[in-house]
């Protein structure tokens, strides 16, 4: 399996310009926030310095890339507006782009629902990965620099797709912004973008070490305030694997005495296990590959993976978790669902599945998101 992944993620750095380079480098900001992991835990479990060489390069030409404008646009240089020098100290400070074929919807142009998928902009989600990625990335190597990329990327986020009222309180997060941050193009907020949100600074918030400490108590504060009373359920695959992610991300931070939310953890697993019910009801996993989404499955079985870490973790820390009464029936409705991982897995490792356009459309994500579910340790354990 190892050696499977390895491939797939070296195939993944020839093909889209990072290894050997190529111009142009061809980035899309959720890919390669799953393959820095990747890559990542390739070094750190199997010491493949090759491996972390990638990680770090993936970095700087996604922020190359992406930290710029369009080689299409009317404008050029960083987001942010700095000079090339500046720039480069600082590449997240005007956020990244999505990394979508098509240019941003231009100012007076009809919205079109199906079309703006196709076309760039910010999303908030792609940016909290991205946020997770270079938060891993210090701790890997110790070096301060992609932390603090990740809390200029966090805190400029924040402050740019964060909706308030007139008194300042928080309401939500436009879900897509212009690639100058100038104007939402998508008002409507994400159903987990507040989840997101508090996972992402809960968990930047404390630091690489004791002595790597930043406040992002304001953000915080908003995300914490947004999370109050939601209802996360989602039937979707991958939204599900998010939920469940976060269920695992949060209760470590629990045990480690970072911050201590039963009642979100409930919430989040009761969420996650009525999608899975449905999830399960709607037979989606007997369909032929033609009417199945790949990447969406594949972060299902990532969070089903960390749902296994999440009983471990709970019989091994017990102490952190004896106040929370339902917990052991959560854990218990969701081993249930523990074959659906390979499964998916096996599915999709098969060549002949691989013959539609829902694999070969969206190649990179497809086997970037393979690997991570394969081999989930550099997502969900650094």
């Amino acid at each position: 399996m190892e050696n499977s992944v390895r491939e797939i993620m070296l195939g993944f750095a020839r093909r889209t310009g990072l290894e050997p380079p190529a111009s142009p480098s061809r980035r899309y900001l959720w890919t390669d926030a799953f393959a820095v992991c990747n890559f990542l835990g390739l070094f750190v479990e199997k010491n493949d310095d090759e491996a972390l060489r990638l990680a770090l390069q993936l970095v700087d030409e996604t922020h190359a890339v992406l930290g710029r404008h369009r080689p299409d646009a009317t404008h050029r240089g960083w987001l942010s507006g700095l000079d090339d020098e500046y720039g480069a100290e600082h590449p997240t400070l005007g956020g990244l782009r999505i990394g979508k074929n098509l240019p941003e919807r231009r100012p007076g142009e009809p919205f079109d629902a199906e079309l703006e998928w196709e076309r760039d902009g910010q999303y908030f989600h792609y940016l909290t990965k991205w946020v997770h990625a270079l938060d891993s990335v210090s701790r890997v190597t110790k070096d301060p620099n992609p932390r603090r990329w990740a809390i200029e990327l966090a805190r400029s986020s924040h402050d740019c797709f964060a909706v308030r009222d007139a008194a300042g309180t928080p309401m939500g997060f436009h879900w897509k912004m212009r690639v100058d941050r100038s104007e939402p193009l998508v008002h409507s907020m994400g159903q987990h973008d507040p989840l997101d949100a508090f996972m992402t600074y809960s968990r930047l918030q404390a630091g690489n070490d004791s002595t790597e400490q930043v406040d992002l108590s304001r953000e915080l504060r908003d995300a914490a305030q947004l999370c109050v009373g939601k209802n996360w359920y989602t039937d979707d695959a991958l939204g599900i694997g998010g939920l469940l992610t976060d269920a695992y991300a949060l209760a470590r931070m629990m045990v480690a005495g970072i911050t201590n939310e039963p009642v979100l953890l409930d919430a989040i697993l009761e969420a996650a296990i009525a999608g899975l019910e449905t999830f399960a009801g709607s037979q989606l996993l007997e369909r032929p590959n033609a009417f199945r989404l790949p990447f969406r499955e594949f972060g299902l079985s990532i969070g089903l993976n960390a749902a296994a870490r999440l009983q471990t973790l709970v019989q091994a820390e017990a102490a952190s978790f004896k106040h929370m009464d339902r917990l052991p029936s959560s854990l218990s409705a969701l081993a249930r669902f523990s074959g659906i991982p390979s499964r998916i897995n096996s599915f999709w490792l098969e060549p002949e599945n691989r013959g539609s356009t829902n694999w070969s459309g969206h190649r990179e994500i497809n086997e970037v998101m393979l690997a991570t579910s394969l081999a989930p340790y550099g997502y969900l354990e650094i």
